[in-house]
């Protein structure tokens, strides 16, 4: 069995019944979800966890699809980390980006697949990471 991670966003399409993601979202993950153990990590866990009140509603919805939590690497923070650094050299200071370098970092490191809706910054920074996403984004 492989390693996959899941963005926030496509959990989120779940959660939140997205009228326009929410079928995509269930499909990709049912599908990969047969063949790869599939996981979130502390950033996404957090960023989903605000449509919450409560922990264990968290903790029930992320296992009734399936979802496992893994802590990050050492290797995939500092990863995050140095491309983190390029991004401010080259394009500014907009602060919000650091999960997205902290989530490819870590499938970089982990040989993991994505499952993802926003590919332009993984596109650019991990070009080698192997992004599953929707047609034409």
């Amino acid at each position: 069995m492989n390693g996959i991670l899941v963005d926030s966003c496509v959990l989120l399409d779940l959660f939140t019944n997205d009228p326009e993601w929410a079928d995509w979202s269930e499909n990709i993950l049912g599908q990969y979800g047969q063949t790869n153990t599939v996981y979130i990590n502390s950033i996404i866990y957090t960023e989903v966890s605000i449509g919450f009140k409560r922990i264990e509603e968290v903790e029930a919805a992320l296992e009734q699809i399936g979802i496992k939590v893994l802590e990050i690497p050492r290797e995939a923070l500092f990863l995050a980390g140095k491309v983190f650094l390029n991004y401010r050299k080259t394009k500014g200071s907009r602060h919000s980006t650091l999960p997205d370098f902290y989530i490819g970092a870590h499938a970089m490191v982990s040989e993991f697949d994505l499952i993802t809706r926003d590919i332009s910054r993984y596109k650019s920074y991990f070009p080698d990471l192997n992004l599953i996403a929707p047609p034409n984004t």
